[in-house]
């Protein structure tokens, strides 16, 4: 049986762009060996960034108010990375993987009450093993102030505030996508935990990830007829 996977990082600023240069394949040379560069045409993406993730948030925080201290330390971005295991993408199809994605899209989109417009991208890459998502948002919480005014300010630390919360989001995101019809399980608790791990080293190869997100300066996003925004409004 395959499982359902959904993992986490948080970035702080200093790390966005090699964030962005990687979902978006802007490096020239991959220390990744599973990444066929051939095969990048077949990338798409869910919520296209038209635009730096750096400067996305600078709009998000101008156009809606967003409270935030920003320092070195600030993680302004979280990302997940949603997959599963080869044989499940095989077995659904290319029409189902897509479904799979947006599907998980849309629970990113409503867990916590986060809101589409804070989702910046989600990139769905296919020139992998596995095929899996990389989704960024910014960790916005809607909260109040001294006064009792409504606020939305980013808080990493407060949007993943509270007890078992890594816990809560895989027992949700299972709880969504099987409600959502695909054949998917959940696990024990530290049988998921250590595949999840396994899978994502395997399709994000994060021994290398570091060294690939500084090699090359970001260019200019080129529209490409494959990347399709199918996000909800």
């Amino acid at each position: 049986m395959s499982y359902s996977i959904i993992r986490n990082a948080n970035y702080k600023k200093e790390n966005l762009a090699g964030l962005y240069k990687h979902n978006e394949r802007k490096n020239t040379n991959y220390s990744n060996k599973e990444i066929n560069k051939n095969n990048s045409i077949k990338n798409y993406s869910i919520k296209q960034c038209n635009t730096t993730y750096s400067k996305a948030i600078n709009q998000l925080i101008n156009e809606n108010n967003l409270k935030c201290r920003i320092t070195k330390y600030t993680n302004l971005a979280c990302e997940f990375i949603i997959t599963s295991d080869k044989e499940f993408f095989d077995t659904i199809g290319e029409k189902e993987t897509l479904r799979y994605f947006q599907t998980a899209y849309n629970f990113v989109a409503s867990y916590k009450n986060l809101g589409e417009k804070y989702i910046l991208s989600a990139k769905v890459h296919m020139d992998e093993t596995t095929p899996h998502m990389h989704l960024v948002f910014v960790p916005v919480i809607h909260t109040k102030d001294k006064n009792g005014n409504d606020i939305e300010k980013i808080a990493c630390s407060e949007y993943w505030k509270g007890k078992d919360n890594y816990r809560k989001l895989q027992d949700s995101f299972y709880k969504y996508v099987t409600e959502n019809g695909f054949n998917l399980e959940r696990g024990k608790q530290r049988e998921i935990e250590h595949l999840s791990t396994e899978k994502l080293k395997q399709v994000t190869n994060y021994d290398n990830i570091k060294y690939e997100l500084i090699q090359e300066e970001i260019k200019p996003l080129s529209t490409r007829k494959y990347c399709i925004n199918i996000s909800s409004k």
